[in-house]
């Protein structure tokens, strides 16, 4: 008969198949995958379930298995602005805490119950150090990671909304499919009734 800790092993290990499957497409085979997976802690979220609270430290990456992430920020003004939005099978972390161990300047929570997967960054520092490949996978994650953040930025500075609009239909239209619209629309810096129209156009 299974002892206790060995069932919630089990169970623990069979719910990391999400996580196997996601590292063993990315090219690490059977062995490294499952390794890799074993250092995620699973973490379910509610509806509004902060992940990353602006002012605090937040030294840890999620990989998300179900729900939706809003990354916002609070003007001064006190509106709610949307940055990004991570969808399932996506990395979700604010990067400024994560990587320097300064206070976040951002939220990151659930937009819907959603489930994470999340590994510390001594986790992360320890799987490198183990394995080559995780490495190699980590830093070209980071890159993809700031890329973005480089590449929206400029979006918002050189590009109309309507621009704005079409390269997000192009890039990532199961934002468009999945996420609320109000969220999409401040996102791209509009009022959602103008987000509407540019939909009924396209």
């Amino acid at each position: 008969m299974n002892t206790t800790s060995e069932t919630l092993q089990q169970y623990a290990d069979l719910g990391q198949e999400t996580l196997k499957a996601y590292f063993s497409q990315v090219g690490f085979d059977q062995t490294d995958s499952e390794q890799i997976a074993r250092r995620f802690t699973k973490r379910s979220f509610d509806k509004g379930q902060c992940f990353v609270e602006e002012g605090k430290i937040s030294s840890q990456l999620g990989f998300v298995e179900t729900g939706q992430f809003q990354y916002y920020s609070i003007s001064e003004k006190g509106e709610e602005r949307t940055t990004y939005i991570s969808l399932p099978a996506t990395f979700v972390a604010s990067l400024l805490p994560y990587l320097t161990g300064t206070p976040a300047r951002e939220n990151i929570r659930a937009l819907t119950p959603s489930t994470l997967w999340v590994i510390e960054k001594k986790e992360v520092e320890a799987l490198q150090n183990q394995m080559s490949g995780f490495k190699d996978f980590y830093v070209k994650l980071l890159e993809w990671q700031i890329c973005c953040i480089d590449k929206a930025k400029f979006d918002l500075i050189t590009l109309s909304a309507d621009e704005r609009y079409e390269k997000l239909l192009k890039d990532e239209p199961e934002l468009l499919q999945q996420v609320p619209l109000q969220y999409i629309a401040s996102m791209l810096g509009i009022t959602p009734r103008h987000l509407s129209r540019l939909r009924r156009k396209s």
